[in-house]
């Protein structure tokens, strides 16, 4: 499913009248679902992501800080939510969180991303498949553009045919087969691309027919043919061997 401006409008405007601050985040004891959620600086844009999550029963919520330097880490003990402080970094921030994690099912949300309703039916009712191995959602981008439209259609196109989702799709699979793995491997950049990798070997990576809402701050940043054209060349890099430190420094140089 490929949405056009006038769906991802509707997707980005669907339960935005929710309560700024739920009284607390439904958990039980034993969850099903656990949602990690590694940040840095994301004061602005982390109230709606988690809204998203405790949108669903039976999921725990971790934060996990790089040491943001504003008030993403009180923002999210705020909503009664769990929060590891740690080192900046995406894959060990993830490991992290997914350490401490109790769910039997690990989901692993960007900082600026928001999760479909429903989200936990998707992913058990994908991951209770045979053969299925990992899952992830389709991506829309908030914003309006034919750019952006441009984006998500081959994102999509990628992770359907390729089987290859990136971070802001929301990963998600069995915890046991993610430690089996080793968790994300310590890499600066490509975490989500490498572990992706290794799973398809090992069966389907499903995706589910409904969409996370990703910010588009980085595609506006720098133009949305630049951005895609520098993430093009950093995996085109990645897959010819080049070491991930330098394509980490290459990739802040640019951004």
């Amino acid at each position: 499913m490929i949405f056009g401006p006038m769906e991802c409008d509707y997707l980005q405007n669907h339960g935005a009248k929710r309560d700024k601050h739920p009284t607390s985040p439904r958990e039980s004891s034993s969850p099903d679902i656990s949602v990690i959620i590694p940040t840095l600086n994301e004061e602005e844009r982390l109230a709606a992501t988690l809204q998203s999550v405790m949108a669903s029963s039976g999921v725990e919520i971790i934060v996990v800080d790089g040491s943001s330097q504003d008030a993403t880490a009180a923002l999210a003990r705020s909503f009664g939510i769990r929060v590891i402080t740690t080192a900046a970094g995406r894959a060990g921030q993830l490991n992290a969180g997914a350490l401490a994690a109790s769910g039997e099912i690990l989901l692993f949300l960007h900082g600026d991303t928001r999760l479909p309703e429903r989200f936990d039916h998707h992913v058990l009712e994908l991951l209770s498949r045979s053969g299925t191995v990992a899952g992830a959602f389709e991506l829309c981008i908030e914003g309006e553009g034919i750019g952006l439209r441009i984006v998500e259609k081959l994102a999509n196109f990628r992770s359907q045919r390729l089987q290859l989702p990136y971070g802001d799709q929301g990963i998600f699979l069995r915890a046991g087969l993610f430690w089996s793995l080793g968790g994300f491997p310590d890499m600066p950049i490509m975490e989500d691309f490498a572990l992706m990798k290794r799973l398809k070997k090992l069966g389907l990576v499903a995706i589910a027919p409904v969409a996370v809402i990703t910010s588009a701050r980085r595609w506006l940043t720098m133009g949305v043919w630049k951005t895609t054209l520098i993430n093009q060349v950093v995996l085109l890099a990645y897959l010819f061997g080049r070491d991930s430190g330098w394509l980490a420094n290459w990739y802040g140089r640019r951004k």
